[in-house]
């Protein structure tokens, strides 16, 4: 009896010791994943500014760059990507194709996921720089003019916009337990004209 109690108990601590190490697995896969989806987006950026149409960054995506997103002085480099499809914004934020295209006049809207990629937009205040390159290789500044939370079912986002203008938009409350939900937090940032050749911002 003793002998199959100790088996049954070095049987259940394998499965245990199995389960921890499949769990810490998937725990280094996760950032693994995520080095190696920058890494290949960063490739695919590189090869739009070369000229190529829809750089896709991996053989199956149906997405492609469409532009490059810095703030907080470089600390956040973000390659926006086309579409925003649950699978694009698992890889970085996503640009709503409704809206314009990022660097031109009218609002372009970038949409991403407020625990990872936008976890950011909450520490910007009114009046801090972002910087946008776009595929022909001009860096714009923009300048943060408004911040708001927004209700998506009473409220749109305006495309219409007589200046080039950014709306980063990711769901609200940033510490929400459950994702999804009705709450918007919206950035909206005007391009001030200062614009010069490819390049991070000093």
């Amino acid at each position: 009896m003793r002998l199959a109690r100790r088996a049954a108990g070095r049987i259940a601590m394998a499965c245990l010791l199995g389960l921890g190490f499949w769990q810490l697995g998937e725990g280094a896969w996760i950032p693994a994943k995520a080095w190696l989806a920058q890494h290949l987006m960063l490739e695919a950026w590189e090869r739009t500014g070369a000229g190529e149409s829809q750089a896709a960054p991996w053989p199956w995506a149906d997405t492609w760059p469409v532009a490059r997103l810095l703030a907080k002085n470089g600390k956040v480099d973000l390659i926006v990507l086309a579409g925003a499809s649950g699978r694009t914004l698992a890889f970085g934020p996503g640009h709503l194709a409704a809206s314009v295209l990022p660097g031109e006049r009218g609002n372009s809207v970038i949409a991403g996921h407020r625990d990872t990629h936008f976890s950011f937009l909450q520490d910007l205040a009114v009046g801090e720089p972002l910087w946008l390159e776009t595929a022909d290789g001009v860096v714009s500044r923009y300048d943060v003019v408004d911040i708001d939370v927004v209700d998506a079912r009473r409220s749109g986002i305006v495309l219409d916009a007589d200046d080039a203008m950014l709306s980063l938009v990711t769901c609200y409350p940033f510490d929400a337990l459950e994702p999804g939900g009705p709450m918007r937090y919206v950035v909206s940032a005007r391009r001030t004209g200062y614009t010069f050749g490819a390049g991070s911002p000093e």
